[in-house]
C-alpha cells in the first residue's frame, strides 16, 4: 500500500507515516519503476501499535526500542511495564506540583482582588506578582498616574 493508503487505513496523517519511516520505525520497499514506497500489513500493525503506545504516553525513542526488542525476538513487555511504572510516578509527581501551582494561583487571584492596579515604582515591574514574595498583597500596588510613567 502507498503512504496515502497506510495513513487512511490507520487513521493517521501522511506526515506521521513519513516521520515514522524517516525514524526507521517503518521499512517500506521502494518500487524501482517509480520510486514510491510500498508499505505492508506489518507496517499497518506497527503504525497502529505506535499510536497505541503514544496514547499511553510512551516517547518515540521508547517505542523505537520496544519495536527493536520485538524485532529481535525479545519480549519488550518487562521493559514496557517498567517504563509505564516510571511514567505513572512521574505523572503523580507532576500532578502534585500542578496542584500546588493551582493553589498558589488561586491564592494570588483572591489576594489581587483587593489590590488596585499599579505601575511599578522604585524598580518594581508588576506589584501584583512582586507582592507574592512578601505575601502582604494589600500594600504593594502604587496607583498608575502620569507621574509614575
Amino acid at each position: 500500500m502507498t503512504v496515502n493508503e497506510l495513513a487512511r487505513a490507520t487513521g493517521t496523517s501522511i506526515d506521521a507515516v513519513r516521520h515514522y519511516t524517516k525514524l526507521g520505525l517503518l521499512s517500506p520497499k521502494r518500487d524501482p519503476a517509480n520510486g514510491y514506497r510500498h508499505y505492508t500489513a506489518t507496517d499497518q500493525v506497527r503504525v497502529t501499535f505506535i499510536k497505541s503506545a503514544k496514547s499511553l504516553g510512551f516517547k518515540i525513542v521508547e517505542i523505537k526500542q520496544i519495536l527493536a526488542d520485538s524485532d529481535s525476538g525479545r519480549s519488550p513487555c518487562p521493559e514496557v511495564r517498567m517504563l509505564l511504572d516510571e511514567r505513572i510516578l512521574e505523572n503523580q509527581r507532576r500532578l502534585k506540583e500542578l496542584g500546588f501551582l493551582q493553589q498558589r494561583m488561586e491564592t494570588a487571584r483572591a489576594a489581587w482582588q483587593s489590590m488596585p492596579d499599579g505601575c511599578g515604582v522604585d524598580g518594581q515591574i508588576c506589584p501584583l506578582i512582586e507582592a507574592l514574595g512578601d505575601m502582604d498583597f494589600a500594600e504593594h500596588a502604587t496607583p498608575c498616574n502620569s507621574a509614575n510613567l
